[in-house]
């Protein structure tokens, strides 16, 4: 009877645990956040993962940048003939002329007409190696409208660094402008810079990337070939004159050399001039080439001391060093010497062998070394200077901050005496 109260008791206090109803709107709600958090997770793990992957990858492994081949240019000397080079014991016999007959087959105006032809032709080759520089200005006109204006000149291709399409130009039209463009013989245009400037000349390298242009400009452009100015067949040698001889665009003379030997005295260097007989104006500018199609000079219609109605150019052979060093991207040293050669009749006065001082230019590291007018170099650094060539050579192969020590002697009495002075090149 008792165990029968106890069992009904203990079934009255006895809990029955039931399951909890799911909430179906919540697990719903949940399910949603969770997935976007993970698809936010995921994509901010994507975005983190392509910004720092390029970062880690280059300090692990880091890209080199690409360098610019270093351009190289041939030096021309003075050519010998071998006709020249005559022995002291053998007499020059005079030169016999061998007239042999021609059968005549065209006439002499179908002769000219395949002779013009032939210098279109070779004017056509050489223009691929030629662009038209220009710079350009932003300006504002009396409306205060604004518009553009540019100073055009002419280029010359002259090395591909493998980064760079390098161009020789007139540097005078960049004083003022913004911009730098570049026509190509196609007429194609691209932007260029300048990468360095020769102060003596005015002439300058500017660069156009290689990147922004096209394989089929590349392929059809030409790296001009430079010539040797400083041959003994130059004089009365034919050439044509491409550029802007006239001082108008795409336009082409024909003549020939009629002398060389005039020369420029400019701060440590001695540049070579030759004249031809086609007409030059002081908008003159381009190139001189011969029949060969290779650059003879540089139309340079600067010098007041030459007639300025032909065209008159700078020999490219004096030019090479300096374009070389333009080209990648070198800064010239200076001394501030003008120039020339000891002759032999002054050496026989007892005028020391050397590179003669004919001028000091003003505020020039020579002026503040105390050089003067009338001094004679004879070594640089030990360096034997036999003529204003060697010395202009000798001060090439430094940079600006470099100190030299200069050997000169000065005129003192009845005779020269030797003086030892160090100098610092400057820009």
């Amino acid at each position: 009877m008792d165990r029968m109260n106890d069992q009904e008791e203990y079934e009255l206090i006895r809990e029955r645990i039931k399951t909890r109803p799911i909430n179906r709107k919540k697990l719903f709600r949940r399910t949603v956040i969770t997935a976007a958090m993970a698809v936010i997770f995921g994509v901010l793990a994507c975005i983190t993962f392509l910004v720092l992957e390029p970062v880690f990858s280059n300090m692990l492994t880091p890209e080199e940048e690409p360098v610019a081949d270093e351009v190289k240019i041939p030096i021309d000397e003075e050519e010998i003939l071998p006709e020249d080079m005559i022995l002291e014991d053998e007499e020059e016999s005079p030169p016999q002329i061998i007239y042999q007959e021609k059968e005549k087959t065209t006439t002499l105006l179908e002769d000219q007409i395949e002779l013009y032809e032939e210098i279109y032709n070779l004017s056509r080759n050489c223009q691929k190696s030629i662009v038209t520089v220009a710079g350009l200005t932003q300006d504002v006109d009396w409306f205060n409208d604004a518009y553009e204006s540019q100073q055009v000149t002419t280029g010359l291709i002259v090395a591909n660094n493998g980064l760079e399409l390098l161009i020789l130009t007139d540097s005078s039209i960049f004083k003022n402008s913004e911009n730098i463009e570049v026509t190509f013989f196609n007429e194609l245009t691209a932007e260029a810079q300048i990468k360095q400037t020769d102060k003596n000349t005015g002439l300058a390298i500017i660069g156009v990337p290689v990147e922004k242009l096209t394989s089929t400009l590349l392929d059809n452009s030409c790296i001009a070939k430079l010539g040797n100015s400083k041959t003994n067949r130059l004089l009365g040698a034919p050439v044509i004159a491409v550029g802007r001889p006239i001082g108008t665009a795409v336009s082409l003379e024909m003549g020939m050399i009629t002398s060389k030997a005039n020369v420029i005295n400019l701060i440590d260097n001695n540049y070579e001039m030759f004249t031809t007989d086609m007409n030059g104006y002081d908008s003159s500018n381009g190139v001189i080439f011969n029949m060969s199609g290779e650059v003879l000079g540089i139309i340079w219609q600067k010098n007041t001391a030459l007639d300025k109605s032909t065209l008159c150019a700078i020999g490219i052979s004096d030019l090479k060093r300096s374009i070389e060093r333009m080209s990648n991207g070198k800064e010239r040293a200076y001394l501030g010497i003008r120039g020339t050669d000891v002759t032999m009749e002054a050496i026989s006065h007892g005028v020391p062998v050397g590179a003669y001082v004919l001028q000091i230019d003003m505020d020039s590291a020579a002026m503040h070394a105390g050089i003067q007018s009338g001094d004679v170099v004879t070594k640089i650094d030990g360096y034997e200077i036999t003529s204003f060539t060697v010395f202009t050579e000798a001060v090439s192969m430094h940079s600006p901050g470099d100190e030299i020590a200069l050997t000169i002697k000065r005129h003192s009495g009845e005779e020269y005496r030797e003086m030892e002075i160090s100098v610092v090149l400057t820009e």
